[in-house]
């Protein structure tokens, strides 16, 4: 009787084991508890700012660090360069930022926050700015992001390359040479979530519909600007954005009135939780 006894509690015992998740493998083994994920104020869904403390708006207002301020792209966009930066990105990137640069990689999906789409973001932001964020990566605030510091595996003409990559990517200039793991900048589409985000922006009181007209038409102007090219400009997008509107404004191909209510509308899309 004490041996059949002993037998029984010993198949339980097994039993237990087998059904128990702390025995199914190494550190990736599901944990005992639920794993919340901490709220913050994007939608990992569509990348939206919920919010004037949000992530984004901080990142937008980062001040580049000394030793990168100014720095200017001293490799050429050539053929050259865009072949090994494809190279590169295809190698280091493109697992998270997708093949299109749009931040939608299959490895990047369970990241938070969400990998940026790099080839959208590039077309906005100066030399400087793009360098050192590959550089450093995202492991400091205000980024607190997964991304790697870029600078212990690629020297310095190696990032240049990427970034001369990127921004072809985000022109349409080049289609990229794999094709897993994301979709291409879409400029039509870009211009639709902006219509929408203004349209949203009538809808919840935040603007006029004067002033987002405004805001489509001088955000129009801008696409133009960014589609000819930007590279060699310095800062974050805050300063390119400023930088854009003083060249559509020397250009004559907008007025100052509108300069500056389209700032304003952006702010206050911003502050509003509406802009992406």
């Amino acid at each position: 009787m004490a041996r059949k006894l002993i037998l029984l509690l010993l198949l339980v015992t097994i039993g237990l084991v087998a059904c128990d998740p702390v025995f199914q493998g190494p550190p990736t083994a599901v944990p005992s508890e639920p794993t919340t994920v901490p709220e913050d104020n994007t939608n990992r869904q569509t990348g939206m700012i919920m919010g004037p403390g949000s992530g984004m708006m901080a990142r937008h207002h980062a001040t580049i660090p000394t030793e990168y301020a100014g720095m200017v792209n001293p490799i050429q966009a050539d053929e050259d360069s865009l072949d090994r930066g494809a190279e590169h990105y295809e190698t280091y990137c493109v697992t998270c930022h997708g093949a299109g640069g749009m931040g939608d990689g299959p490895a990047g999906q369970a990241l938070d926050p969400l990998p940026a789409p790099i080839a959208h973001s590039s077309r906005m932001l100066g030399d400087d700015y793009m360098f050192w964020r590959i550089s450093e990566g995202g492991l400091h605030e205000p980024f607190a992001s997964a991304m790697p510091r870029w600078q212990d595996v690629l020297d310095d003409q190696a990032r240049w390359d990427v970034i001369n990559y990127v921004r072809a990517l985000g022109s349409g200039q080049i289609m990229p040479r794999q094709g897993n793991g994301g979709a291409l900048f879409d400029p039509e589409a870009e211009a639709a979530k902006h219509a929408e985000m203004a349209a949203q922006g009538v809808q919840q009181g935040v603007i006029s519909q004067i002033e987002a007209d405004t805001f489509l038409s001088v955000h129009a102007e801008l696409d133009t600007l960014m589609d000819a090219g930007m590279a060699g400009q310095s800062g974050s997008m805050d300063n390119m954005q400023s930088l854009m509107l003083a060249q559509l404004l020397e250009e004559t191909r907008i007025t100052q009135d509108e300069a500056d209510m389209f700032s304003d509308v952006h702010d206050r899309l911003m502050s509003a939780g509406l802009m992406e």
